[in-house]
């Protein structure tokens, strides 16, 4: 008889295989979702979180050292690039990364893109001020929450800050438990949060913002649409 788990990491991939209908953890999936540009997608267009631009105008966040997960074709990125901070960037699609790069060369900023998995790559690049995930977290499996939280508690510095959009319930995304999705086999294409559960995903964290996402119109120089939560957590200055 096979035996397949000895270590945590045996168990990850072990769950990880248990939800392998949902195509969207693959590079191929988001390779593909990237290829053809001129589709009429709302966060194609170069345009910054009007969430993220919105803490940078009053103030709450100032320039540093950032790390964007999930970054897809680098909008966010190149924003804070912009802005003075020093980035990297990370994600699953060689097509997303491709399309950050020249962003950024056409922006004349300079972001580090890494076309790789957040849990696998080498991150110790030093620690970040800010981690900003825009549509990571909510394509992730529940069992990799846990690897999600260890990497912030690894790049995150003492009072720093993570920023974030998901998608929220009732809004987008399937609002199965953690454990129905595991019965179903896959994510349903994302999973949908309440502002309670972010509260006690982060609860070591302290809340600055959470909240909806404002709904942008299409010439505004911003991205916001209305299926998404935005927050923005601060990790205590001492543990």
């Amino acid at each position: 008889m096979e035996r397949d788990v000895r270590t945590m990491d045996d168990v990850m991939r072990m769950l990880d295989r248990m939800l392998a209908a949902d195509a969207r953890n693959t590079p191929d999936w988001w390779d593909r979702f990237y290829s053809n540009r001129a589709k009429p997608i709302p966060f194609f267009a170069a345009k910054p979180d009007e969430n993220l631009v919105s803490c940078l105008e009053r103030g709450v966040l100032a320039p540093g050292r950032a790390l964007d997960l999930g970054c897809g074709p680098g909008r966010n990125a190149v924003h804070l690039a912009s802005l003075g901070f020093e980035v990297d960037a990370i994600d699953l699609s060689p097509e997303a990364v491709s399309w950050g790069r020249e962003r950024a060369r056409e922006a004349g900023v300079d972001v580090r893109f890494h076309c790789a998995d957040m849990f696998s790559a080498d991150l110790r690049l030093g620690r970040y001020d800010l981690v900003y995930d825009s549509g990571c977290l909510h394509h992730l499996p529940p069992h990799r929450r846990v690897g999600y939280l260890d990497l912030l508690d690894r790049v995150l510095v003492p009072g720093g800050h993570l920023g974030l959009t998901c998608f929220a319930a009732g809004a987008m995304g399937s609002e199965l438990s953690d454990e129905e999705f595991y019965r179903q086999g896959d994510l349903g294409g994302g999973m949908a949060f309440e502002p309670d559960s972010l509260r006690w995903i982060f609860s070591d964290y302290t809340e600055i913002e959470l909240r909806p996402m404002v709904e942008q119109p299409p010439d505004a120089p911003h991205f916001g649409v209305p299926f998404l939560l935005a927050a923005l957590f601060r990790r205590p200055a001492a543990r």
